[in-house]
């Protein structure tokens, strides 16, 4: 089996060279002089745009003297006025320490204890019930003892 993969592999890089050789063939009979003549076309100046590339450097200073021709200089860009900080407001003067503590020092202890502070106010009015109920009763008692000592 392990020949019969190198055979494979073989054969397949032979094809590979033939396909890339057979390329290599094409594109030198793409490139012919007359192609060439035909496709650089002439600017309103007259040069060649293939014998002389224009090169524009727009971020890059190059040291070759030739090259100082193709430099860009940089944009010059229009200056911007701000209608807000052209009319500056009136500044008034505030004490800066006005508004470090909260309107509430302790609205966070309110909210952490609120559950126990419902229950409590349950069993507080649950209570306050019950009192008013024995001595509802306690005067209803009195007030019987007081008739029946009267009644006898």
């Amino acid at each position: 089996m392990a020949e019969e993969d190198v055979d494979a592999v073989e054969e397949a890089v032979a094809s590979r060279r033939e396909r890339l050789r057979a390329l290599r063939a094409a594109r030198q009979l793409s490139s012919t002089p007359d192609d060439a003549e035909a496709a650089p076309e002439k600017d309103d100046g007259g040069d060649d745009r293939a014998e002389n590339p224009s090169l524009k450097f727009r971020n890059y200073v190059p040291h070759d003297e030739q090259l100082q021709e193709g430099k860009v200089a940089p944009p010059v860009l229009p200056k911007f006025e701000d209608p807000v900080a052209a009319e500056p407001l009136p500044l008034e003067k505030k004490d800066p320490f006005i508004n470090i503590a909260p309107k509430k020092p302790n609205w966070d202890l309110r909210r952490d204890i609120q559950k126990k502070l419902d229950k409590l106010e349950r069993r507080t009015l649950k209570a306050m019930h019950k009192l008013s109920e024995e001595q509802a009763k306690q005067r209803q008692i009195a007030e019987e003892g007081e008739n029946g000592d009267i009644a006898s």
